[in-house]
């Protein structure tokens, strides 16, 4: 049996989650989807790839930015259908935003706080793109 068959893709319509946490620190850093394509592309790169639901397509985590994440171990829940990345997270930031992890925003009362600060500017790193 091959890594994708044992992957239970149907359930989300082809798509399966991805949690990426911070290999030594533990840190939750993003979500993420996989399609079959993107998790092919991990396992033969070791670099994290997803499909973006919003462009219908796979990405290169950290294509634009340079900020990749080398895939240290992967995990596989229980029913199959989702995994866990441990990656290095190169640059120090996972979040498109500019900040280390995509949950930066912590619910005070009856809004929302940023904690931290952002590492990089990302109107600098995507400038054009």
């Amino acid at each position: 049996m091959n890594a994708k068959e044992e992957l239970d893709f149907a359930k989300m319509g082809g798509l399966i989650p991805a949690i990426v946490q911070d290999a030594a620190s533990g840190e939750v850093l993003m979500l993420a989807f996989m399609d079959p394509g993107a998790w092919d592309l991990t396992l033969k790169t070791g670099e994290a790839h997803y499909y973006s639901r919003t462009r219908n397509k796979i990405w290169h985590k950290g294509e634009t930015s340079g900020h990749v994440q080398r895939v240290k171990a992967i995990y596989l829940d229980c029913d199959a259908d989702t995994v866990l990345l441990q990656v290095e997270q190169v640059g120090g930031a996972a979040c498109h935003t500019g900040y280390r992890s995509c949950f930066y925003r912590r619910r005070q009362g009856e809004g929302w706080q940023a904690e931290g600060a952002p590492i990089f500017d990302p109107q600098e790193v995507y400038r054009g793109g």
